[in-house]
C-alpha cells in the first residue's frame, strides 16, 4: 500500500493509497487511531467513487464521533480505474434504457454481478494491507457498509470474509445470487430502504431481509426517495456499529 496524497482538516486524516491497481483513501482521526478501535469499510454507490459526498460525509463523521477508521476504494472501472471496454458496453446499455424509459434491471444485475466478483479479492488485498498497518493492526474489529452497487459487492465479500463481523446495507436491486449470498450470511447485518424509492422499489429490499440467514438483523424503512435517506436513519448504522463492533473493541468492565 502507498500513500500518495494526505490531508487534514476538522479533525480528520484524509489519505490516498494504491495497492496495484487499486485506488483508495483511507479516513482516521488527526489525533492518531485508538488501539482496537474498528475499521469500516465503506462500498460506493453504482456510478459514483471513494470519494462520494455523502460517502466523505459519513465518513468524516463516524471519525470525528466515533473515532473509527473508515476505508474506500474505488470499484472496477470507477472513480480514478479506467472503464474496460465490456464495463463501457454496460454503462452506453444503461444510458440508452433510461433515455428510452425502457428497464435497466438485467443490465444493472448483469454489470454490478461482474463488478462484485473483481471487487471482492481486491477488498480482501485491501484489509491485509490495512491490517500491516500499525495504527489499525489485526485485531481491529472490521464492519462493512455500503448501498446499491456497495450492497452487491458487500454481500459478496461478507459471505468470503470472516474478518467482517458486522454489516450495514442500503438499496439494491436484489435478484438470485444475491438472494442466494445473503441466505449464508450469519453476520449481524442492518438494511435500510427507502419506502417510496422510485428507482429501485421496496421490495427487493424486502425480499432480500427475509432471506437473509443472520438472527442478528434489523429492517429500517423510512418514507423517503431514492438516495434521500433522512438523518436519523443515517444515525441508525453508526449505532448499529456501535454496539456491534465497539462492545467487541473495549475490554468488559
Amino acid at each position: 500500500m502507498h500513500f500518495t496524497a494526505q490531508t487534514s482538516s476538522n479533525g480528520v486524516l484524509e489519505r490516498s493509497f494504491t495497492l496495484g491497481d487499486i485506488t483508495g483513501v483511507l479516513f482516521s482521526p488527526e489525533s492518531g487511531s485508538v488501539e482496537g478501535m474498528p475499521l469500516l469499510l465503506s462500498g460506493h454507490s453504482g456510478g459514483m467513487h471513494k470519494r462520494a459526498p455523502g460517502l466523505v460525509a459519513s465518513a468524516q463523521h463516524k471519525v470525528t464521533s466515533r473515532g473509527y477508521t473508515i476505508a474506500a476504494i474505488d470499484a472496477p472501472g470507477h472513480g480514478d480505474r479506467p472503464r474496460n471496454a465490456r464495463d463501457q458496453q454496460w454503462v452506453d446499455a444503461l444510458h440508452a434504457a433510461r433515455a428510452a424509459g425502457e428497464p435497466m434491471d438485467q443490465v444493472i444485475i448483469d454489470y454490478n454481478t461482474s463488478l462484485a466478483e473483481r471487487a471482492v479479492p481486491e477488498w480482501q488485498a485491501t484489509i491485509d494491507a490495512l491490517q500491516a498497518l500499525p495504527e489499525i493492526g489485526a485485531e481491529a474489529p472490521i464492519g462493512y457498509g455500503g448501498t446499491t452497487l456497495g450492497v452487491v459487492i458487500g454481500l459478496m465479500l461478507t459471505i468470503a470474509e470472516p474478518r467482517i463481523t458486522a454489516a450495514a446495507f442500503g438499496p439494491v436491486f436484489s435478484f438470485e445470487a444475491l438472494l442466494e449470498a445473503a441466505r449464508q450470511l450469519t453476520i449481524p447485518v442492518d438494511f435500510t430502504i427507502a419506502w417510496d424509492d422510485e428507482e429501485i422499489g421496496r421490495q427487493p429490499g424486502l425480499e432480500l431481509f427475509d432471506a437473509c440467514a443472520s438472527a442478528d438483523k434489523a429492517l429500517h424503512i423510512y418514507p423517503g426517495r431514492h438516495q434521500r435517506m433522512a438523518g436519523f436513519m443515517a444515525d441508525n448504522h453508526t449505532r448499529f456499529f456501535d454496539t456491534h463492533l465497539r462492545r467487541i473493541a473495549e475490554p468488559a468492565i
